[in-house]
Order: C-alpha cells, then sequence, then structure tokens
C-alpha cells in the first residue's frame, strides 16, 4: 500500500510537472535498468559550460566587467572527460590530488580577466582569488568536474555491484527451490521453506535498492554534465 500511495504521487507530480496528462505507454511497470546513452570516448569538458550553475557564475562575471574568454582560459580546464568506454579520463582524475582528492588544477592568468585595468595578467593568482566572482566561478567549474568524476566512478561499481547481486539472487532461488521440493518429498520441514523464501526476498529486495541507487547515479551524472552531450562532440 506505501509503494502504491508513493507511485501515485509521483504520477501527480510528474503530470504537474509537464503540464499534461503522462500516456501510461510512457510509463514502466518496472524498474528499469536501463542506462543513459553510451559516453562517446574522448567527451571534452566543455560540455560542462551549458550547466546552469558555471552559466550563472559566467553572467555574474559578465556583469563585473569580466572577459569571459580569459576566464576559460585561465580557469577551465581543457581535458577529455571520458577513455574508452565511458571512463573517467587519465585527465579527469588527474584533476584531483591522488591522496587528498582535493582539486589540484593551477590556472594559468596568461590574459587579463577583468577590463578597465582592474586586473592585470601578471598579478598573483592569489590576488586573482580574492575577487568574489572569480571565486564563485572557480567553485563552479571545481563542483562540476567534481561530480563528473563522482558520477564515472559510481557507473563503474554499480555494473559490477548489480551483477554480483544477481548472481546472488539466482543462487538463493535455487536453494529455495530446493527446499520446497525436499519439503514436498517430506525430506525437511516447512520451516526450511519459509528461511528460504525470506533469504530469497531479502536478495531481491536488496537487488532493487541497487538499481535504484544505480538509476538514481545516472540521473546525477546526466545533470553533472550539463543535461547532454552532443556524439558529434
Amino acid at each position: 500500500a506505501l509503494y502504491t500511495r508513493q507511485r501515485a504521487q509521483d504520477h501527480n507530480a510528474l503530470q504537474l510537472l509537464v503540464g499534461a496528462a503522462v500516456p501510461e505507454a510512457l510509463l514502466e511497470a518496472e524498474l528499469s535498468t536501463a542506462l543513459l546513452a553510451d559516453l562517446p570516448a574522448g567527451l571534452p569538458a566543455d560540455v560542462l559550460q551549458q550547466r546552469p550553475d558555471i552559466r550563472a557564475a559566467e553572467h555574474q562575471l559578465l556583469a563585473a566587467n569580466a572577459d569571459i574568454g580569459a576566464a576559460r582560459a585561465a580557469f577551465f580546464p581543457s581535458i577529455r572527460l571520458t577513455a574508452a568506454a565511458g571512463t573517467a579520463s587519465a585527465d579527469l582524475d588527474g584533476l584531483f590530488d591522488g591522496g587528498s582528492g582535493t582539486w589540484s588544477f593551477l590556472p594559468q592568468i596568461n590574459l587579463p580577466i577583468f577590463t578597465a585595468g582592474r586586473l592585470k595578467a601578471n598579478l598573483e593568482y592569489s590576488e586573482i582569488q580574492q575577487d568574489i566572482h572569480v571565486a564563485r566561478y572557480e567553485q563552479s567549474i571545481q563542483n562540476a568536474f567534481r561530480e563528473v568524476s563522482d558520477g564515472l566512478a559510481a557507473r563503474g561499481t554499480f555494473t559490477a555491484q548489480l551483477q554480483a547481486q544477481s548472481d546472488l539472487v539466482q543462487a538463493t532461488d535455487e536453494y529455495y527451490q530446493m527446499a520446497q521440493q525436499r519439503y514436498d518429498e517430506g525430506v525437511d520441514n516447512y520451516l526450511m521453506v519459509l528461511d528460504a523464501q525470506r533469504e530469497l526476498f531479502g536478495a531481491r529486495q536488496q537487488q532493487l535498492a541497487y538499481q535504484l541507487q544505480q538509476l538514481s547515479s545516472e540521473v546525477a551524472l546526466y545533470r553533472a554534465l550539463g543535461g547532454g552531450w552532443s556524439t558529434q562532440e
């Protein structure tokens, strides 16, 4: 009853979001295991520039008479996000310190960030960083790359985790079938069947929980990438 009520509430929320009735054909009856489209190898980091937080930070810089081209050249790592099979590239991993996981990219201030002489190219990075608009812009970039890195890492681990859980479900199902057969033949009592059934239900429930976590992670990765990418990048 609880899950039925939650599904009905989610359905109503979805219809409110799209502003129209959602066709039943678009609503999966079962928890889907479909993932995002395969991420191409060599996906450029430029796709992150479509993220709302980065665009908002750039608009704030523009309002402060900043040169966005110079800001991007200084603070935005020009790398490839993915390697083969949609895994994180070595360049992406290299943006974070291997020991602490902290941001290790050092901006290259070669051009004036602000016009009207407010900040010159030869100023120290520590001085430029004191500007609140620059700090927010840099923070939004760090957050974007961190979220993509986390999302790509999660994608790989969930695949292995779900395969292991699927194997466990199969094994517990076979054990349940065997327990049922032994009961039917009068070898064991029904308590053995109930115990095997409990283990099977527990394994299936955990499998569904992993699938839900995986799908939530996929949504987070899609959002981290700015809502999509072009296969022609």
